[in-house]
């Protein structure tokens, strides 16, 4: 063979190990950037979840905290009361304002619904003299009067009628 062909031929041959000795460094490079990438957002990934799992626990440390600050509030007032499991539940639904919540809602409830509302005074109703005789009889006589406008309203706002052993409603 002659020597320049030779000499052509490891030009060559160079020239493509040398280009392939680039494409090779190239993608290492890009391997390394690449694998730097997944490394940087592992990282972050797991400084996002470190923080939420710290969150977490603070969270439920904060809850065990509260739940027992609150089981000595609750122990203190029973003890306060006498051991009364009545009277704290009491306490606590009327300092918890329960009982104004209760009210909003009914009031809620029947507005504009213009109810028809009777009120007695005592079982003797209005105008009863408030002499104290009669004792019992008067009491019960007092029931009996305060029947027909109770069974009046009743009819009125449901349309029931009263069965007929109780009595009838009178027309006035």
């Amino acid at each position: 063979m002659c020597p320049k062909i030779v000499q052509e031929a490891n030009w060559e041959l160079y020239k493509k190990q040398k280009a392939a000795e680039a494409i090779l460094y190239e993608k290492e490079k890009e391997a390394e950037a690449q694998k730097a990438t997944a490394e940087a957002t592992f990282y972050a990934r797991q400084q996002v979840a470190d923080g939420e799992l710290y969150a977490k626990q603070k969270e439920a440390e904060g809850l065990v905290a509260l739940a027992q600050a609150q089981g000595t509030y609750i122990r203190t007032l029973l003890g306060a009361l006498g051991g009364n499991y009545g009277a704290l539940r009491d306490y606590l639904m009327i300092n918890g304002g329960m009982y104004q919540e209760i009210a909003k809602i009914n009031g809620e409830a029947v507005k504009g619904l213009q109810p028809k509302i009777t009120i007695w005074t005592g079982a003797g109703g209005v105008g009863d003299g408030g002499d104290g005789q009669g004792g019992a009889m008067k009491e019960v006589a007092g029931v009996y009067k305060m029947l027909p406008p109770l069974f009046n309203t009743v009819h009125e706002q449901t349309g029931m009628l009263p069965p007929t052993w109780m009595g009838k409603i009178t027309e006035s």
